[in-house]
């Protein structure tokens, strides 16, 4: 259990507070002209993405979290359980489907997703930033659709229902951002 001081806060740095692990989204050391020095930062929780502000004095210390990424590929789901897969060490690691959550509609088997551990509890779940995807159902686009901003809802073959362009058809690969669920291009 290390702790780190205020002095030592780096943008992404994971800290234990009042029990909630978060990461450091900012932070600005300030010396007024009375007083003793502050620091003013902001924290994101891992587990709800909720981000707060908050101020210390100078030289507070943290309890510090080791935060690791590690890349696993999506293997299948079974029994409520979604089943990942180390590429290094070829453990199998089940995450319930309360757990995964929304993330699920943009996983596809054998696909690759990060998974968030936080002194070797696993805190997050994500999808690849990008995905490629065909339009399983949509309304038929006509000649002439073409109309700037002009949508209409798309189902991709992961199950998701996104807004995609008047004139993308049934069958068409298009790049879907899984961060916020929008088409970026025909492939």
């Amino acid at each position: 259990m290390a702790s780190i001081s205020t002095a030592d806060f780096k943008n992404g740095i994971g800290l234990r507070i009042k029990d909630k692990i978060c990461t450091i989204v900012e932070f600005q050391h300030v010396k007024p002209g009375k007083g003793g020095a502050f620091v003013r930062y902001k924290t994101k929780d891992i587990r709800t993405g909720r981000v707060v502000e908050q101020t210390c004095n100078a030289g507070t210390k943290f309890e510090s979290v080791q935060l690791i990424t590690k890349e696993m590929q999506y293997l299948y789901h079974d029994a409520g359980d979604y089943i990942f897969m180390d590429n290094e060490t070829f453990e199998q690691v089940p995450v319930s489907a309360e757990f995964v959550g929304d993330n699920a509609r943009w996983l596809r088997e054998n696909d690759t997703a990060q998974l968030l551990f936080a002194d070797d509890d696993l805190m997050g779940v994500n999808p690849p930033m990008f995905i490629e995807a065909e339009i399983t159902e949509t309304d038929p686009g006509f000649k002439g659709d073409t109309v700037q901003g002009s949508t209409k809802p798309a189902t991709i073959d992961t199950g998701a229902l996104i807004q995609v362009p008047m004139y993308l058809n049934q069958g068409d690969v298009i790049k879907v951002d899984t961060r916020d669920g929008k088409f970026v291009s025909r492939v």
